[in-house]
Parts: structure tokens; C-alpha cells; sequence
């Protein structure tokens, strides 16, 4: 039988190439904050898989629990896999930081994550069916930046949720995370546009700068049997920027 896929963040660059990508292989539950670019994704996910919207708030912790769950149960699904794509980002220097920007930006980026894995795991509510769970880190994870302290520190926890989660549950559920370099979006392409700063960025990757489909075939990798022996890993796709110390 055909396993489920379930997908947040899935209506932004790196987030719709997974979607398209991934709904090749597995029947797909599409969530994302926005109905309508659920709808016009679900349209380009062109499978015979089965393709499924599911609009959430990931903020919303209260109420995220329960949605899931009602959604599974309204649709005799149960989630095998689990790919964590939803990130929220501003660039706000430490002295403007707000108690409200960090809670907001943990509760999309980390806490969500964990809510939802403790449910797929569960037998009532998904026959502890979840085996495989990839989250979309970032090489900031490992590295600082100017105005990035709450992004940063919120990859990091994902990270650390991501070691722990690993130990403590295989060997039924294999862990790992994703950490991109810069892509190509849409969201991002304006700043390509410019070319002395696509010039200036495009130095310090030795291969490049990379588009979502790369990080979509990292992904699927980590998803496969191909990656069976591997769990609690970090796997930087950035082309190589990480280890170039001239950059």
C-alpha cells in the first residue's frame, strides 16, 4: 500500500518543489496557512497519487493537535512520513527583539514539530504508523548572522529536537534534518536580480547558488530505504558554502 506523506510549509519555494517532487512517490497531505495556493499546489502536483489540502495556523498550538487529528480521522488516513518544511524568519537586530517575535517564531519553527510528531506517533490517533521524519533545518543552524538571533537559536532547538527524537524513537522512526544554503524562490529571486549582490553571493558557494529541487532530492533520499542507516543526522546542502573558509 501506498504510504502518506503529510507536508507543512508546502506553498513556498523550497516547500512547493517538495510538494511536486514528493507527491510522485507518496499519496500527500499539502498544509500551508493559505487555502487558495494549497489549491493552485495541489492543481501543479501532477500524480495519480492521492493529493490532499490540509489549511493550518502551525502558531496555533491550542487548536493544531485536534485539527490534525479530526482531519485523519475524516479521511481514514494514517501519516507514515513527515516532512517539516514550515519556517518563519524575520532579520530583527537583538535590541528590537521581542518576547512575542521569539514565541511566534519557536511555536512555527520548533514547537509545531513537536506536537505533531507526539501525535503521528500515537495509536489512537495515527496507529503509531509514523517511520520516517525529515525537518527542513538551515545552515544557520551551525553558523551566526547579524539580526538572525531568534531564527538562528530556533534551527538549533529543531536541530537538538531533531538528535533526541532520533534516539529516542528508533529504531521504528528514523530522524534527520536538511540544512539549505541559499536558494533560488520566488521569495528570494528579487535579490538575484541584483547583480552585484547575486555577484558577492555567488562567490562564497563553490558550486553556486542552489534551487529548491535540490533540497527536494536531498529529502527524498533521507525519506528512501537508500538512507536506512541513517538517523540523527544533519545533512548540509548548501554547495558548499559551509567549508569554504575564503568566502
Amino acid at each position: 500500500m501506498k504510504e502518506t506523506l503529510f507536508l507543512t510549509g508546502a506553498t513556498a519555494g523550497i516547500g512547493e518543489a517538495l510538494a511536486i517532487t514528493l507527491s510522485q512517490q507518496y499519496n500527500i497531505i499539502l498544509s500551508g496557512r493559505n487555502t487558495e495556493k494549497l489549491e493552485a499546489l495541489k492543481a501543479k502536483c501532477l500524480t495519480e497519487n492521492s493529493v490532499y489540502i490540509l489549511p493550518l495556523d502551525l502558531s496555533d498550538l491550542d487548536k493544531l493537535e485536534k485539527n490534525i487529528s479530526s482531519f485523519l480521522s475524516e479521511n481514514q488516513l494514517t501519516v507514515q512520513k513527515f516532512v517539516h518544511c514550515a519556517g518563519f524568519m524575520k532579520m530583527v537586530p537583538l535590541k528590537l527583539v521581542s518576547q512575542d517575535l521569539i514565541l511566534e517564531t519557536f511555536k512555527t519553527n520548533v514547537f509545531s514539530a513537536n506536537t505533531i510528531i507526539k501525535l503521528l506517533t500515537n495509536k489512537k490517533a495515527n496507529n503509531s504508523a509514523l517511520n520516517n521524519v525529515v525537518f527542513i533545518s538551515s545552515n544557520i543552524s551551525n553558523r551566526g548572522a547579524k539580526a538572525m538571533s531568534t531564527y538562528g537559536s530556533s534551527k538549533a532547538a529543531l536541530d537538538g529536537l531533531m538528535r533526541s527524537l532520533a534516539v529516542e524513537l528508533a529504531p521504528k522512526v528514523r530522524v534527520n534534518s536538511v540544512l539549505p544554503g541559499a536558494v533560488i524562490t520566488e521569495m528570494t529571486k528579487s535579490i538575484f536580480e541584483n547583480e552585484e549582490v547575486s555577484q558577492r553571493m555567488s562567490a562564497q558557494y563553490p558550486l553556486g547558488i542552489g534551487l529548491p529541487k535540490d533540497i527536494a532530492e536531498a529529502v527524498s533520499f533521507l525519506l528512501s530505504e537508500h538512507s536506512r542507516w541513517m538517523t540523527g543526522e544533519q545533512i548540509t546542502v548548501d554547495g558548499g558554502r559551509s567549508v569554504n573558509i575564503t568566502g
